[in-house]
C-alpha cells in the first residue's frame, strides 16, 4: 500500500512539473493574473478594447442541471458588462458545436434572474473563446468567428450579441488582425517566442506558480483524490463483473443438472473462493430440485 501511495505521489508530482499553458489547471491559474488575462482577451478580441476586469473566476461551475455540470476554465466580466468565457481544448471529442451551444445557454441562464426581462441580456454581450490544439473545421484558419445570421442574407444579423470565437493552434497562416494572438497559439504547441513580452510574462507566471507550495499541495491533493476515486471505481466495476460471472456460471451449470458439489468445485477453481464461501453461494443461488 505504501509503495502504491509513493508511486501515485510521484505520478502527481511529475504531472505538476510537466504542466504547460494547455493544461486546464495551469491555464486557469495563469489566468488568475488579471493583467495576463486582460491582455489575452484583447489579443483574442481586439475590437473589444477592454480596460478592466470586474469579475474573474476560474474553474467556475454554472447551473448544475440534471446531473450535468458546466465548468468554465475562465469566466470574466469586463467594465462594459461583456461576459467572456475562455476555454482551453486539447482533445477533439467531435462535439465542439454542441458543447458551445450548451455553454451559451448556460451563460444566459446564469445572467437572467427570475422575474427579469429578456431585454436585460442586452446589457451583457457574451463571447465564448475556445483555444483548440486542433483544427475542428479543417480550413486551416487561425480564427473562426460565429454570429447568428440570416441564411438568405448573411449581412442580416440576428443581433442577439452572442459571439463564438474558435482559435486553431495548428494554423500556419495569419491575417493582420490575427497577428496579436499568433505567439500565444505557438505557445500552445510549446514554441516559445522569447522576444514577446507577453509570452515571457506567461512563462514567468507558470514558473512562479510551480514554485508556490500552496498551489502545488492543492493540485497534489486533487490528483491523489482523483486517483483514489478511479481506483475505487475500477474495483467496484471488477466486483460487479465478477458477480455477474459467478451468476452466469452457476445458472449454466444448474441448467445442465450439475450436482451442487460440482458447482461448488467450479466456483473454487474459477474464482478462487473458499469452499465454505462457495457452498454458501450455491445454497443461496441454486434451487434444489425435489
Amino acid at each position: 500500500m505504501c509503495k502504491k501511495l509513493s508511486e501515485n505521489y510521484e505520478k502527481a508530482l511529475e504531472k505538476w512539473e510537466k504542466m504547460t499553458i494547455t493544461s486546464d489547471p495551469m491555464f486557469g491559474m495563469v489566468m488568475q493574473n488579471k493583467e495576463i488575462c486582460l491582455e489575452l482577451i484583447n489579443r483574442a478580441l481586439p475590437h473589444l478594447k477592454a480596460t478592466q476586469i470586474v469579475q474573474l473566476t476560474t474553474q467556475k461551475d454554472i447551473n448544475v442541471v440534471a446531473g450535468r455540470r458546466v465548468r468554465y476554465d475562465v469566466y470574466v466580466q469586463d467594465e462594459d458588462g461583456n461576459i467572456i468565457v475562455i476555454e482551453m481544448q486539447v482533445a477533439d471529442r467531435q462535439n465542439l458545436p454542441y458543447r458551445l451551444r450548451y455553454y451559451q445557454e448556460q451563460i444566459d441562464h446564469g445572467l437572467l434572474l427570475p422575474g427579469k426581462d429578456y431585454r436585460d441580456l442586452s446589457l451583457h454581450p457574451t463571447y465564448v473563446i475556445m483555444f483548440c490544439d486542433f483544427d475542428y473545421f479543417g480550413y486551416g484558419w487561425a480564427r473562426y468567428v460565429f454570429e447568428m445570421a440570416c441564411t438568405r442574407n448573411h449581412q442580416l444579423k440576428l443581433g442577439d450579441q452572442r459571439t463564438v470565437v474558435i482559435f486553431n493552434a495548428l494554423a500556419k497562416e495569419f491575417t493582420k488582425d490575427e497577428q496579436p494572438i499568433k505567439n500565444f497559439l505557438a505557445l500552445m504547441r510549446n514554441q516559445v517566442d522569447n522576444k514577446s513580452k507577453f509570452i515571457t510574462r506567461i512563462q514567468d507566471e507558470i514558473v512562479k506558480i510551480k514554485q508556490e507550495p500552496e498551489r502545488r499541495r492543492g493540485f497534489m491533493k486533487f490528483e491523489l483524490d482523483l486517483m483514489d476515486a478511479r481506483r475505487e471505481g475500477r474495483e467496484e466495476g471488477e466486483l460487479k463483473a465478477e458477480e455477474k460471472g459467478k451468476q452466469k456460471l452457476v445458472k449454466f451449470l444448474s441448467s445442465q443438472d450439475t450436482a451442487p458439489s460440482e458447482i461448488v468445485a467450479a466456483l473454487v477453481n474459477v474464482y478462487q473462493m473458499s469452499e465454505k464461501a462457495a457452498q454458501e453461494y450455491v445454497a443461496e443461488h441454486v434451487k434444489v430440485k425435489k
